[in-house]
């Protein structure tokens, strides 16, 4: 890669275990104290971005190799590995909390149904405060990590030691950058890319502008606002940081002036209805179908090449900003059905994972000599089209994954300086309690997918943006939002005393 620029809910009823076939290893055994061959089994579940669909086989090669590891090491539980695509994680992980079929669960601030802010309140994993305290996965990382993470004081999370503050890069195909010499250090925002994306049309593209169907004011505008709540489909109350007031961000000029530059680019052909229609996927950045789209920015973005298997270049969107979720965006749980010999048992294993680079690598990139190999320079390279992939952001701890090749040698030490080098936003530490107004609150997300969603998605004409919008926040106002956002400022103004 050329140098790259830092300018870089409650629980569903329980269903059919069976709708989880073929989706992983997903062994029954274990769990609440089980014991499979003498030993406690963890039954751990995770998402696998790299992958459409895991390979059940793989999955069950690597935890074999793990298991076969955690004996030597004399450790007397074994892990059970169940993994999903990202595109059906939410609901399938719902579906196995729900039937009690996890211990050890992967999860993510920005995730929906099982997110950290969906987790706490439905009481779905277990306070981890006292069991944390003396033991190698505490000690893996500084306090400041545990503090950043905790809810109502307590931890709930462990949070994979990575890129632990928020910024946005724009994200270029480096091959296009070549054949069209664009200087990409002239973007400052979103509306500089244009030129480019006319190009990108006139190559017959399909996705000039890849949104990556996802809904982007609450990354692209991170600088004006801090989305405290955590929650895309609640990306409609903020932090205003030049005032440090809570507000309603729909109302805004800031929204208004997105919504109407992502519908101009829609109607010419820059934005497709693919991203509108979630037609698109985690793969599609993998393809040669798009030509600039975006990226969260970390230490080495370098890694970008590997999971998106092509020459990528960023150049910055947006500030650093360090807040209340920004050190959840990859954290693992333990779940409240999970016995207290099963959660010993996974803080122990997640304690080694976040220390010794051997487990970690194997769990992030497989087998060795079959999913990866190790360089002359002792470093990773990944085997081509392998059917076990994962990245370390999504695994474990940045100071413990070996790098890949293309990384520099002193990552560990990267990370821990791009950490502490972020803006501290007026609003960090804040945590919303949305029980007073569950109601309203969750009526008001459900308007998301209709409103939100399209309108950053260009998925409505330019000339019915304005009256779209109007429409939006009558529907949120019929839905309860003045109360929500009442409830919202008074939380806010009492945390700020």
């Amino acid at each position: 890669m050329k140098k790259k620029k830092f300018i870089s809910v409650a629980l569903v009823a329980a269903m059919s275990a069976s709708l989880l076939a073929g989706c992983g290893n997903g062994s029954s055994d274990g769990g609440n104290g089980g014991k499979a061959n003498g030993k406690t089994t963890i039954r751990l579940f995770r998402d696998c971005f790299n992958l459409g669909t895991p390979d059940s086989a793989a999955v069950k090669k690597v935890e074999d190799a793990i298991n076969k590891y955690l004996g030597e090491k004399g450790k007397d539980y074994v892990v059970a590995i169940t993994e999903v695509g990202s595109g059906e994680y939410s609901e399938k992980a719902n579906l196995a909390l729900a039937n009690k079929e996890i211990d050890l669960l992967w999860t993510a601030s920005w995730m929906s149904t099982v997110g950290t802010n969906d987790l706490v309140p439905a009481n779905a994993v277990k306070d981890l405060t006292s069991l944390l305290q003396g033991t190698a996965l505490y000690d893996s990382m500084d306090a400041g990590q545990w503090e950043a993470t905790k809810y109502n004081g307590k931890n709930y999370f462990i949070p994979v030691y990575k890129d632990n503050v928020e910024g946005y890069d724009f994200m270029f195909r480096q091959d296009l950058i070549d054949k069209h010499g664009w200087n990409i250090s002239n973007v400052k925002k979103l509306a500089d890319l244009e030129p480019m994306l006319k190009d990108a049309k006139a190559d017959g593209l399909k996705y000039p502008f890849l949104t990556q169907k996802t809904a982007m004011f609450y990354r692209w505008y991170i600088d004006s606002f801090d989305f405290f709540a955590g929650d895309v489909a609640a990306n409609w109350v903020a932090v205003d940081r030049k005032t440090n007031s809570v507000v309603n961000t729909v109302a805004t000029p800031e929204y208004k002036e997105f919504c109407k530059l992502m519908a101009d680019w829609a109607e010419k052909g820059y934005i497709s209805e693919d991203d509108a229609t979630k037609t698109t996927n985690d793969q599609t950045t993998q393809s040669k179908d798009w030509a600039i789209s975006w990226w969260t920015d970390i230490p080495v973005n370098d890694e970008a090449d590997e999971r998106y298997h092509q020459d990528v270049t960023m150049q910055s969107a947006t500030q650093r900003w360090a807040h209340s979720t920004s050190a959840l965006g990859s954290c693992y749980c333990i779940t409240s059905n999970a016995s207290d010999d099963v959660a010993k048992a996974a803080i122990d294993f997640m304690g080694l994972l976040y220390t010794d680079s051997k487990l970690a690598d194997m769990y992030t990139f497989g087998i060795e000599g079959e999913h990866f190999n190790y360089n002359a320079n002792k470093k990773v390279e990944q085997v081509e089209n392998a059917n076990y992939n994962h990245s370390m952001w999504e695994s474990a701890s940045a100071t413990v994954v070996t790098p890949l090749h293309n990384e520099p040698d002193n990552k560990a030490e990267l990370y821990k300086s791009f950490n502490g080098g972020a803006n501290t936003s007026c609003a960090a530490g804040f945590r919303f309690d949305k029980s007073p107004v569950e109601a309203e609150f969750t009526a008001c997300t459900a308007l998301f997918d209709d409103y939100g969603f399209q309108l950053e998605n260009g998925g409505f004409a330019a000339s019915d943006v304005d009256a779209k919008i109007d429409e939006y926040l009558k529907k949120l106002d019929a839905a309860g939002y003045q109360k929500v956002l009442a409830e919202f400022q008074k939380q806010y103004d009492a945390w700020k005393k």
